[in-house]
């Protein structure tokens, strides 16, 4: 046999580098219209040979994702059904202010690069009117849904969740989860428990040994970020103490109840979630004399106005833009093929350095990761 290799290997190695190619596609690396890398590109990038990559990018053309143009190369293609059909997507949010604007644009960048139709509605973080626009949308024949749910309102979310997955229509849920294996709904999130666990560890890097962790409550975030926090801190063997407080409540003096609980227990840096929070207790630690970075550390989580602090604020920045491409892609290809797996996206935020944390400015150095999971 020598070292030939197996049918079966490079079967599995073709498969393997169309399915990454997939997922590329769905974040948007090459959005529609977007020229993908030439076949010896990809094969050096891949650790595969041309032979590898030109069957991988042969699937990817048989299945509409992609085409090959000659002498110009090979193209990125929107969703078939999308265009021809010119679907309508419903799409629903709690804010349009805060956070969520990046998030609008990746949707509507990919929705119109298909040709699909938007039909947008902001809940204002209010259940009731969200199950309004919900009706309203379905009684205007949206072909699928994008949705931001409010979870924390006066429906239970685990039944909340349940309709959701029973719509006559396909939907994906953004920046919303549920971790029970029962939760039937595709969603695109953010690595919520990954991206606290980034800010531990960096913080471990520069020395501290005493960590706190600031929420504000109730939040669908909150509990992602504490699990990713408390499974670093372990890992990393540092002490660490909590402080949370409602989200209404939080103002300079929560701020410098804050402070103190930190200073109580030693800390030397802290994880708050979110911005707001975290530049009550950066002014909190000034109204103490205290030296930022020096004294106490922070990090934040969110990235919405941490710039803007006195002492610019590093931060944990969910990937906003790519969430919406990858959701409304995800969603067209769902409307373009219904007997797809149902699927679950995961996408890592990244560490954005600033002085608050003592070191140099820039992003964090890690590996991106997509986690999928698929049911």
């Amino acid at each position: 046999m020598g070292g030939s290799v197996q049918p079966e290997a490079r079967d599995l190695k073709f498969r393997q580098l169309a399915s990454r190619l997939r997922q590329d596609l769905l974040l948007g690396t090459w959005p529609v219209g977007g020229k993908l890398p030439t076949e010896k590109e990809l094969a050096v990038s891949s650790g595969t040979s041309v032979s590898t990559v030109r069957r991988a990018v042969d699937e990817l053309v048989s299945e509409g994702l992609v085409v090959r143009r000659q002498g110009a190369g090979t193209f990125a293609l929107p969703p078939r059904a999308a265009v021809s059909d010119r679907a309508l997507v419903g799409v629903m949010v709690p804010d349009t202010v805060f956070y969520y604007p990046r998030v609008l644009q990746g949707i509507e960048e990919t929705l119109s690069a298909a040709g699909a139709r938007l039909l947008l509605a902001c809940s204002g973080y209010d259940q009731e009117r969200e199950n309004k626009d919900l009706q309203d949308m379905l009684d205007a024949g949206v072909d699928g849904l994008l949705a931001v749910p409010t979870l924390t309102g006066p429906e239970p979310a685990d039944q909340y969740l349940a309709r959701l997955a029973a719509l006559p229509v396909p939907a994906i849920l953004i920046e919303r989860r549920d971790t029970s294996l029962g939760d039937a709904n595709e969603y695109v999130c953010s690595h919520h428990e990954a991206g606290a666990y980034d800010a531990v560890r960096h913080l471990h890097s520069l020395g501290h040994q005493v960590l706190g962790l600031v929420l504000r409550s109730p939040s669908p975030t909150s509990g992602p970020v504490a699990t990713g926090f408390g499974e670093a801190a372990a890992e990393c063997g540092v002490d660490h103490v909590e402080f949370r407080a409602p989200m209404e409540e939080w103002s300079p003096a929560t701020a410098d109840r804050c402070l103190e609980t930190l200073r109580a227990a030693g800390a030397t840096a802290a994880v708050c979630f979110g911005d707001r929070q975290a530049i009550l207790l950066e002014n909190a630690a000034q109204r103490a004399g205290l030296r930022l970075p020096g004294d106490l550390a922070l990090v934040s989580y969110d990235d919405e106005m941490a710039d803007l602090a006195d002492v610019p604020l590093t931060a944990v920045a969910p990937p906003k833009h790519q969430l919406g491409r990858a959701a409304a892609q995800a969603l067209l290809e769902r409307l373009s093929d219904p007997s797809l797996p149902r699927r679950r996206l995961l996408l890592r935020p990244d560490i954005i350095i600033r002085q608050s944390c003592g070191a140099a400015a820039g992003r964090s150095a890690h590996p991106p990761l997509l986690k999928e999971t698929s049911s």
